[in-house]
Formats: C-alpha cells, structure tokens, sequence
C-alpha cells in the first residue's frame, strides 16, 4: 500500500477498512491533491444497470409483445427481444454473455458450460441508424436464444452487453426462463390487519404441486412476490404456512402485504407537433426539444381516483414519423415537484421502466431552492410513459411510494408470484413456476 502522507488519508483509509469490516464492499480512489471519491457497489447482487452515458431506451421483453417481462417458458420455442440505442451512433459490434443466478439473484455456483448449450459469448450484429432525427443514434436489436447461445437450465439470468471485452460493461438487464411445474392460485384483497386495511393490498395464493416433488418446501423452496416489475420492494423467500397432500397455503395476514400506492402518472411524448396532458410546452433550442412538464403535485392526502395506466411501463412510439426505431425523437423533458423545503431523511426519485427501476443518480431530483421545489431533466425517446415519485430515505433500498403519491387499498397493481425449487444435491434454484395477477380485477 502506498505510504500515508496526511492525516486526512489515514482518516480516510481508516474509515475504508471499518465499512469493510461490517460486510459492504467499497472501492476507493485515493489522491495526494484532492479528496477522494468513494462509491458505494456491490458485486454480489445483480441488478438492470446501465453503465455507460451512450446508452438509452433498454427494453427487453417477451418477442411479439413489447408490454409483457423479461421471462420466456423452457422449451417452448419462445424468445427474448432486445432493443436499445447508442448515441455515439456509430455501429460497434457489441458481445453479450449470460450469468446464470440463485432467486437472489447472486451467481449460482455452477460453470458456464453447464447452463448454456453453444458458444459463452455471442454478437448483436442487427442494428440501423437514425434517420431524419436532431439527436443521432444506433439502434440494435437482439432476438434471444440464438442458434449459438442457447440457455439448458431454468432460473433467473443476468444478460451482460459489453463491448471488446467482458470487462467493459455497457449494462445488464435480468431475464427468466421457467420450467412450469406447480400450479399457482392466487387473489389480491384488501389487508385483513385493520391498520393497514385503507392502505394495503394483500396477496394471498396457494402453489400446487401434486406432480412435482419438492423435498423439503421450507428448506429448498423459496417464493417472491414482485409488484408491477418492482424488485426492491418485493416480498422475498416467503415460506409456506401450511402443506397438505401437495397444495402449500401462502395465505398470510402479514408477510404478503404490499403498499397500495397510486395510480401512476403518465407522460405522452408521442408527438412533438401538439401540448399533450401535463405537457406545458414544447421548445426547439440549439441543444434539441425541450419538454417542460407541468408541475406536478404532492397526492398522500387526495381521495383516490381511478385512472388507466400501464402500471409503470412505457412505449415507444412516434406518431409524427413513420418509422418508430430510427425515427422517433429523443427529447429533453423537465420534471418538477414542488416542495416546500428539501427533505432531511431522504431524497426524491422518478421510478417506473422509463429509470430502470433502479433509484440511483440518474434517477435522483435535485431541490431547486429559487423554484422550492425538486427538478429533474431526462433524455427520452419518444413515447408513452409511467412513472412515480418515490422516496428514498438514508441506508435503505427500498422507495416509499407513499410519501408523495399517497397510499390506497383500492390502486389497480400487478402481482407476479416467482416459485424457486432448489432440488437436493444441485447447486442452483430452478424457476418452477410463474404467476401475474391484477388486483381487483374486474
């Protein structure tokens, strides 16, 4: 280790090593001349991350439905699609990879070769330019499995896109493949606990497995409950409360029990040419479009409303040219939530598909102290988006949607129920079973 010339670096270098002691992984760049910049990461939990600034619009989804998730059945024939646009719009010949993971999404201890049939690495060689766009791009598409890479087992992935070499990530995004074996029933009430009954949804369901042996279901089994594509707030490794002759009851008061939230926010950037809803103007400057949305309002304390939406997702699409892929806009789109003071406990996030669902610093506002209010200016393509201001408090991961959109028992969410069997003597959680309900679905 390089000697410590300052107190400020032993101070520092101190600090490092206590974190590391408690279980975190911390890497930090240490200079002689300025203070350092520490980052926060860890390796262990794979996440849909984007890595590098040139990368915009991610989607990854079933082939043939662009509005459904990344999950395909084993052996069907069914495949993944994925898109995405690089703004140094030039044409790289990206490589791709897969990890195969545990229902934590850790990396399972199993090699390569024994959950992908064909080569470790493939290429996305299908991409196009833009056409008659301000902003210039590439954009790629990739349908998955291909006749070079196939996965063999069930279970969660991770797909890494990278260019040159593994080591340079450009990002990740998470897939399913499921092996349906058991039976899942399942209903979304109101939350039996009183307390919680005006806020709160409860998932209660029931996993059948008359044809499929699970060992020990409290011991090799694990559930998780995700909501509306959600994974930081989802209900994980769940165990059942009851099993009999094959039928495992997950009927709980407690421990299933999700925030009702609100219905999301929309955003129609279809076309530039008209001021759609919340749209509250749109400019042409040196630097492209420039969306500026109307403020939007703090909703904890309204009375709920029904309203349609896509439960956080969006679509791209273009009205205003005939070709969405190459020809829709990329636009700069200003977001402002009035508040009267910043917040002391936590920070503000838009959450939906539109920021990954991941809160970090792309998706953080900033408090704007002459405005009174948190700001946040996005580059989107031009689409249908959802989305939600959530907040995050000090040291914890999960975004209360409560805070600012309010909390109702009565908000239409999709539930996805993810059954994991881990088979005795194998070193890997097989995805057994997949489940989607809508609540209170008419």
């Amino acid at each position: 280790m390089q000697f410590l010339k300052n107190k400020y670096t032993y101070c520092l270098t101190l600090l490092i090593v206590l974190i590391n002691l408690n279980g975190l992984t911390l890497f930090a760049q240490i200079s002689e001349n300025d203070s350092s910049t520490m980052e926060l990461v860890s390796e262990d939990i794979f996440v849909d991350k984007i890595c590098k600034p040139n990368i915009k619009t991610v989607q990854f989804h079933r082939n043939g439905w662009d509005m459904s998730p990344p999950l395909i059945k084993m052996n069907t024939g069914e495949k993944l699609k994925l898109t995405f646009d690089d703004l140094d719009a030039d044409g790289k010949e990206y490589s791709y990879t897969i990890i195969h993971c545990d229902a934590n999404w850790q990396q399972s201890d199993i090699e390569k070769y024994e959950y992908i049939d064909g080569y470790e690495e493939d290429y996305i060689y299908d991409f196009q330019y833009s056409a008659n766009t301000i902003v210039q791009f590439t954009h790629y598409e990739l349908l998955f499995p291909t006749d070079d890479l196939k996965p063999e087992l069930s279970g969660n992935y991770i797909l890494k896109v990278y260019f040159d070499h593994e080591d340079s990530l450009y990002f990740t995004r998470r897939f399913m493949i499921v092996d349906q074996q058991v039976a899942i029933e399942g209903r979304v009430k109101q939350a039996t606990v009183i307390e919680d009954r005006n806020y709160k949804q409860e998932v209660d369901f029931e996993v059948l497995a008359q044809n499929y042996t699970i060992v020990n279901p409290y011991r090799d089994m694990k559930v998780i409950i995700q909501q509306n594509g959600r994974w930081d707030n989802a209900v994980t490794d769940l165990k059942p409360k009851m099993v009999i002759n094959g039928k495992l009851d997950f009927n709980y008061d407690a421990e299933n029990v999700f925030d009702g939230g609100n219905e999301f926010r929309a955003l129609n950037l279809k076309s530039l040419k008209y001021n759609a809803e919340n749209i509250a103007k749109i400019d042409y400057t040196w630097e492209g479009y420039q969306v500026t949305l109307r403020p939007d309002e703090k909703r904890p304390f309204k009375i709920y409303r029904s309203a349609d939406d896509i439960n956080g997702q969006m679509k791209i699409k273009t009205e205003d040219q005939s070709i969405t892929e190459t020809q829709a806009e990329y636009v700069n789109v200003h977001f402002f939530l009035p508040v009267d003071a910043p917040l002391i406990d936590g920070d503000i996030y838009i959450n939906g598909q539109l920021t990954n669902w991941f809160l970090d610093d792309e998706s953080k506002m900033v408090y704007n102290f002459q405005r009174k209010g948190y700001e946040k200016t996005m580059l989107l393509k031009q689409g249908y988006y959802d989305y939600q201001y959530v907040m995050k408090y000090r040291n914890e991961n999960v975004g209360d949607v409560g805070f600012i959109e309010g909390n109702h028992w009565e908000t239409r969410n999709k539930y996805t129920i993810l059954v994991y069997n881990r088979e005795p003597g194998k070193e890997f959680d097989s995805l057994i079973g997949v489940t989607h309900i809508n609540s209170f679905e008419e």
